[in-house]
Formats: structure tokens, sequence, C-alpha cells
């Protein structure tokens, strides 16, 4: 996997991925500017929402859920000295969809977080990382 990051200006920059996806990133805005972008680590923890969404559904589907939406709200707390770490995540799912299982979610749950979600586990190995979920009926 290669991602390329390209200064635009200020603290602006595009970052490309090796299939030709690009997004902007901004650390920060001129005085009186609106962001371009996403802060670098706010892409961090959309990438661990999706990285675990994507768990989600598909290990709750196995189960054969009938789910149609499934969101994931993260929250984190982060180090106050430098290099201003996170240190405490959590993600918490909430799953639309069809007669849905508490028991089948929460075991989707689980196993993204313990077994197939890659970057929940890389960050969980610097920070604390706890998980909640409720689930919806299938009206959005």
């Amino acid at each position: 996997m290669q991602v390329t990051s390209k200064w635009i200006d200020g603290m602006c920059f595009v970052g490309t991925t090796e299939g030709g996806h690009s997004v902007v990133m901004e650390g920060s805005a001129a005085e009186g500017k609106a962001k371009r972008g996403p802060s670098p680590l706010e892409m961090l923890l959309l990438g661990v929402a999706g990285c675990s969404s994507i768990d989600v559904v598909m290990i709750a589907e196995k189960q054969r859920q009938k789910v149609t939406d499934c969101r994931a709200t993260v929250t984190a707390k982060r180090a106050d000295d430098a290099p201003r770490v996170f240190t405490e995540i959590h993600i918490h799912f909430k799953v639309f969809g069809h007669d849905l299982k508490e028991s089948a979610i929460e075991r989707a749950v689980q196993m993204s977080a313990e077994k197939y979600c890659s970057a929940s586990i890389m960050l969980g190995k610097a920070a604390k990382i706890t998980h909640s979920f409720e689930i919806a009926g299938a009206d959005k």
C-alpha cells in the first residue's frame, strides 16, 4: 500500500492513494479562511470509523442480519503535551435494520474490535479504545 502527500500552500496538502483517489487535508487555515479539508488526525479517525464499520456490516450480514445503514461516531482525547497523541478513542455504532438481534450486532462489534479492524487494532497499541452500539429501526 502506498499513498502520497503533495503540499498545496499554507498547511494544505492533497493526499493521493495508489488507486488514484484524492483527498484535501489541512492542518489549520489562515486567519479568516475556511478550512479546505479535514486535518490528518481527523482522517486517521475517519479511517478507524470506515474500517470498523465495514467489519460490523459484513459480520452482521454474514449472521443474516438485515442491516440497512450503519453509522460510526468516533470521539477521541489527545495528550496535552507534544506529540499530542490520541490517548482515548471511543467508537459508537448506530446500526439500522429490520429485526436486528442485539447479540448479533454485539458480536459484530466485538469481532471487529478484537480480530478484524486493522486500523483500530493498530491504534489500540497506543490509545485506550472502547466501543458501544445501538440498534435502530430500518427507517433512517
